[in-house]
């Protein structure tokens, strides 16, 4: 995966504050306070650029932030560039793992390799939470 970064846009709303990716319309973030709507962003996005790929439409690249036209009906409080990770081609590696737990692997995936990717990606997450 590359990590590519999406610019949004920080909105104060009626009920709170909000946050929109300009180039990935649907894709939104909301909290009562900015920060909320700020940090839910990457989540957002994350979700977002998965469902892209799982329907296999194209991502489109992001805006450069300061190319942004300002829209006044929005009360923008910030812009930000918010990081997410863009699926790249698959590579063929070779490792080695101890039969029986191959054999569990098997039991339960119906596709080794993307269970491997899977298993992962949420042990990389899991770290992250931890390391902060």
């Amino acid at each position: 995966m590359a990590t590519v970064y999406y610019p949004a846009i920080l909105e104060r709303g009626a009920q709170g504050y909000g946050a929109f990716f300009p180039d990935l319309p649907g894709c939104v973030s909301a909290g009562a306070t900015a920060q909320e709507a700020a940090l839910g962003a990457e989540e957002a996005l994350g979700g977002h650029l998965a469902v892209m790929v799982a329907h296999g439409d194209v991502l489109p690249e992001p805006s450069e932030l300061d190319a942004l036209a300002r829209d006044p009906e929005v009360d923008e409080v910030a812009r930000l560039l918010v990081r997410g990770e863009r699926p790249g081609r698959a590579v063929r590696v070779q490792v080695s793992i101890e039969e029986g737990l191959l054999a569990r692997i098997d039991r339960v995936a119906t596709n080794r390799s993307r269970f491997l990717a899977d298993a992962a990606r949420a042990a990389l997450a899991g770290a992250q939470e931890v390391g902060g």
